[in-house]
């Protein structure tokens, strides 16, 4: 009879207790408000990992960590431990965090191959994911390396190989994969794909070795033009220093070559035009008349060997310039000069005289691939303040 007294005093107790429920709030539950975040804080219902976890906010989780992570434990289980971390990791988008988890794994040295194989194929698709290519490619090399036939190894080397633009490569790998999976569907797109990259990465090798070699070329039939006129480009000083008797002829060409593209017919300081050969095979330059009196210049980007300057200035000076506030820059009244400055002097141009005929004056050297004259009002008093105590000659 002790029995049925028992149970009668149990349900006793528990109505008793359920009765508080009615006249009070459990003090201890989570609040409407909060309930949310104190839920992400139970490592069962978390929806991401904090990236710190402080034993006083999280210690339900800093009690998992010291057990996961415990030196106790053998190193296969921690290894593995470690993998299902990165693996979170990696499925949160974490990948750094990713990377540092398979790699504390790998140094656990487990001795289990097939799980340092997973272990280093993760790592590389973290490390792919993060643009790490050349790191994701050595991981998916270690690998298949244990592994000759892991498949995520195969096709994570393929696709690093192909954002490396090493399509032959990429190939390799494929094909490596494909005499043991010869159906694998991703091996085959990868495979299709480096072979198209690599077809049009060789068509586009060949138009730029034939536009290299026209540009080669244009190169040397424009050196001959300059050097059949008699026409001389002011060299810098260290392309004055290279160079010796003791060159062949060939090395001497391609040293001059080198210089009409990078020093002689460089023009940067205008508009980077330079002198080119038209099709009727005359010379066309660019061109600079320089305004002293009033710091202004006009360019012209293909003067014609075989134009003479009136008719330029005829064009440039057809509506006379802003500048001129008081109208004296008529053709007519125009006297145009070079500079030598090695020797300081200046020589007067007729304006009759063809570029060429200039050009090829003893004294008148190219400088920067931009002939330049300089173009003074005759009788002005400004013409004879800048001629004064200069060496003058005509031409």
């Amino acid at each position: 009879m002790a029995a049925p007294a028992a149970h009668s005093d149990s349900d006793d107790d528990m109505d008793a207790f359920m009765d508080k429920f009615k006249t009070q709030r459990y003090k201890n539950g989570f609040s409407e408000d909060n309930w949310e975040q104190e839920f992400d804080k139970v490592p069962m219902f978390m929806k991401k990992a904090p990236d710190v976890i402080d034993p006083q906010s999280f210690p339900e989780l800093a009690c998992l960590q010291s057990i996961i992570h415990s030196e106790d434990r053998p190193p296969h289980e921690q290894a593995m431990s470690l993998k299902n971390e990165g693996n979170e990791f990696f499925k949160e988008k974490n990948y750094q965090k990713a990377i540092v988890s398979y790699t504390a794994g790998l140094q656990k040295k487990c001795g289990d191959q097939d799980l340092d194989v997973v272990l280093l194929t993760n790592r590389a698709a973290a490390h792919y994911y993060l643009g790490n290519m050349r790191s994701a490619l050595t991981d998916a090399a270690a690998a298949k390396k244990i592994k000759p036939d892991h498949l995520k190894a195969l096709i994570r080397g393929a696709q690093c190989c192909i954002e490396l633009r090493n399509y032959s490569e990429a190939i390799q790998w494929c094909d490596d994969g494909l005499k043991v999976m010869p159906t694998d569907k991703k091996l085959r797109e990868l495979r299709a794909a480096a072979d198209k990259h690599k077809r049009a990465a060789e068509r586009d090798a060949r138009k730029a070795k034939v536009k290299e070699k026209k540009i080669q070329c244009e190169k040397e039939a424009l050196l001959a033009a300059i050097q059949d006129r008699g026409i001389k480009l002011l060299q810098s000083m260290n392309n004055r220093q290279c160079g010796s008797d003791s060159e062949d002829e060939n090395e001497n060409s391609s040293a001059a070559i080198a210089q009409l593209s990078l020093d002689g017919l460089s023009s940067k300081e205008v508009t980077g035009a330079q002198v080119f050969l038209d099709e009727q095979g005359s010379l066309q330059w660019p061109v600079l008349f320089l305004y002293p009196e009033h710091q202004q210049s006009d360019f012209i980007s293909a003067f014609c060997e075989n134009s003479c300057f009136s008719d330029h200035l005829a064009v440039v000076f057809e509506e006379l310039p802003p500048w001129d506030a008081d109208r004296k820059y008529l053709p007519q009244d125009l006297q145009i000069y070079f500079e030598d400055e090695e020797k300081e002097t200046l020589y007067q141009i007729q304006p009759t005289k063809s570029l060429l005929e200039i050009l090829q004056h003893k004294r008148f050297f190219v400088k920067a691939g931009t002939p330049n004259f300089i173009v003074l009002v005759n009788g002005s008093p400004y013409q004879k303040q800048f001629l004064s105590g200069k060496k003058m000659r005509k031409l």
